[in-house]
């Protein structure tokens, strides 16, 4: 009886092993992120993941409405939302089912960020109250189930949540569209301090490093202002002034740097309707202006007037609605490294690897070697790519378009291939939009019915159950055969 116990426990000791060690490259072979936690992903604006799942996808995936906001893509899921019917989606990234559809109260230019299993979503619009506050009907903060699109609450605000939501420890960043900086406890949805700006936000979301948040706001003529907010101690840590700012400043998200803050605004220039577009260094410690870069004049454009700056590298890539080109700016020699006229251009770009991808507004997307500016390739992707930004997951462009798709495939399509060849040539055949029953799939808020792959922790449980049935199997037959050998021994 001993030995049998003891092959038993041994037999099990090692179904155990195989059941906690076998799963791991199961799950470990993930498209995006398991977080995403504020504007882009980073305080670089430049959301770039490595990714490990060994797959080409070329997918269109269909919604119901123009896309203003940057695709967010967690683990296998994307999640976007749509600018007139603040529809929210979920897609698995392989197989292109919708695994969930639900709808916030109002515009959605707002990303999705993510923490712990639940999806955090501005909404508003950007018409103007009688009070001055932009926003018109219903503004705020949905918090939402990550696997099923449920509400989990629902927090208002006096003015438009069109910038994205930080999220930093237990809190929720929010900035608005009346001045406002809420911070909302991320289990409870209950505003726990808000902190009056002094300036209105626009588009320009919030970005969290350390214990600082920084924020560019204004609304008017002598309420252009950058703030620097201490999340520690609920206090302003600095504000700068730009008197001579027209426009723009509002809309910009911030880039952080180990030591500078960047941001791009517009100046008032000679000439009706034409204005300066600047990109503005700053101290991150003082607030100080370092450094004032002129990228042109022209003239001046209907909203998103101001280019999102992006960095890799010690380089700011960035470009102008208002010269109508893309640009590359060294932060150490404090120099323009090179240009290029691409046209109108609303969209931050994005940059991996040797390359930087910018959009425009005509639905182009321009690849340059991001050292030396040589254009590589340019291909049309479809509908007006802006404001929403690209992003790049496991070797993956992935782009949100006006025309109500989000597009995905690999980079090194949109480094070769020419239109002809990714709609009507030798590759077409692999670039498929989702099926009218997939994108239908998640129309009754489910999480994940339809999809074609099990989730990680199903695929572990699944593997543990065979083990151990085996385990189970094997010491039963062994305890057979013991007994029977010794049963004939005794014969």
């Amino acid at each position: 009886m001993k030995v049998k116990i003891k092959h038993l426990i041994c037999l099990s000791g090692l179904g155990l092993l195989l059941s906690f060690l076998l799963p791991v490259n199961v799950s470990a072979a993930v498209f995006g992120p398991d977080s995403w936690e504020q504007y882009r992903l980073n305080k670089t604006n430049n959301p770039a993941h490595g990714g490990s799942v060994d797959e080409t996808i070329r997918k269109k995936y269909p919604t119901d409405n123009q896309l203003r906001a940057t695709p967010v893509v967690v683990n296998d899921t994307l999640y976007i939302g749509n600018h007139n019917t603040g529809s929210l989606q979920a897609f698995n990234v392989k197989s292109g089912d919708r695994l969930w559809k639900s709808s916030a109260p109002n515009w959605v230019h707002s990303e999705m960020v993510y923490k712990d299993g639940v999806l955090f979503v501005g909404y508003g619009n950007r018409y103007y109250q009688e009070n001055g506050n932009r926003g018109t009907g219903e503004s705020g903060v949905l918090a939402v189930d990550a696997e099923t699109g449920e509400t989990v609450w629902k927090f208002d605000t006096n003015g438009e949540v069109m910038p994205t939501p930080a999220i930093h420890g237990d809190h929720v960043y929010i900035t608005a569209g009346d001045e406002q900086l809420y911070g909302v406890n991320r289990e409870s949805g209950e505003l726990d301090w808000q902190f009056d700006l002094g300036s209105i936000v626009s588009m320009s979301s919030p970005v969290i490093e350390g214990d600082t948040l920084y924020v560019g706001g204004g609304g008017s003529a002598d309420q252009f202002h950058f703030n620097a907010i201490n999340l520690a101690n609920q206090e302003r840590k600095w504000e700068t002034e730009f008197d001579q700012v027209a426009a723009g400043l509002d809309d910009v998200p911030p880039v952080v740097s180990e030591t500078s803050i960047y941001t791009t605004a517009l100046v008032k220039a000679e000439g009706d309707n034409m204005y300066e577009h600047m990109l503005y260094e700053m101290d991150k410690e003082t607030g100080e202006i370092t450094h004032k870069e002129s990228l042109g004049t022209g003239e001046h454009v209907k909203n998103n007037k101001s280019g999102a700056p992006v960095l890799q590298d010690g380089t700011i890539f960035v470009g102008s609605p208002i010269t109508q080109k893309f640009y590359a700016f060294d932060t150490e020699a404090k120099e323009m490294k090179w240009e290029y006229e691409g046209g109108v251009n609303k969209a931050p770009p994005v940059a991996y690897n040797e390359y930087v991808y910018f959009g425009n507004a005509a639905g182009d997307v321009f690849t340059f070697e991001a050292e030396s500016g040589e254009l590589v390739n340019q291909m049309k992707l479809g509908g007006t790519l802006a404001p929403a930004g690209a992003i790049i997951m496991n070797e993956h462009y992935i782009s949100g378009s006006q025309d109500g798709n989000v597009y995905i495939q690999p980079l090194e399509d949109i480094r070769t291939l020419s239109e002809s060849e990714l709609y009507t040539g030798e590759k077409s055949e692999e670039f498929t939009e989702v099926s009218s029953d997939q994108a239908n799939a998640g129309d009754s808020t489910s999480s994940s019915e339809g999809s074609e792959e099990p989730s990680n922790s199903n695929t572990t449980l699944i593997i543990i159950l065979v083990v151990l049935a085996l385990v189970i199997f094997l010491g039963i037959y062994w305890s057979r055969k013991n007994s029977e050998k010794k049963k004939s021994q005794s014969k």
